[in-house]
């Protein structure tokens, strides 16, 4: 059985990064927990 989460490593731009910090702060999420939101909605537009 595979798990549900799995930890990785990213680059990403600073900008982008503390836009993202802003944001999860703002829907009380963490940062990560906000970040797989945004990848979910991301590719549900895309099917």
């Amino acid at each position: 059985m595979k798990p549900l989460k799995e930890k990785i490593s990213i680059t990403i731009d600073y900008d982008i990064l503390e836009k993202a910090k802003a944001a999860a702060e703002e829907d009380d999420r963490s940062l990560s927990q906000y970040i797989n939101l945004i990848l979910k909605e991301h590719f549900k537009t895309k099917e």
